[in-house]
């Protein structure tokens, strides 16, 4: 059996999946920073949804909505989100 990482690179040479997983990497990265702030916070989804003044599903909905193409978290959503982790959002442009 595959682990993951070696399935991940198998399915990576595949020049359609690429192109892709390629396409996809900001929001890919976007939702790693999601799920890494808030387990570096310590802090469940209900508390950050509490600390956001909205509710747990709202929170989740966040999190799936970063890789749903028919609609994007907003930046005020997203510094909320940043601010209930103890953080600060910072968006950069790369060449």
């Amino acid at each position: 059996m595959l682990s993951h990482k070696e399935f991940t690179k198998k399915l990576l040479t595949d020049p359609e999946v690429k192109a892709e997983y390629d396409r996809l990497e900001p929001e890919f990265k976007l939702l790693d920073e999601l799920l890494r702030a808030r387990q570096d916070s310590g802090l469940s989804q209900a508390e950050i949804a509490r600390r956001m003044g909205t509710k747990p599903p709202a929170v989740s909905r966040l999190i799936s909505s970063v890789m749903n193409e028919r609609h994007s978290p907003s930046i005020a959503t997203l510094r909320k989100y940043a601010a209930a982790c103890g953080l600060r959002l910072e968006i950069h442009m790369v060449k």
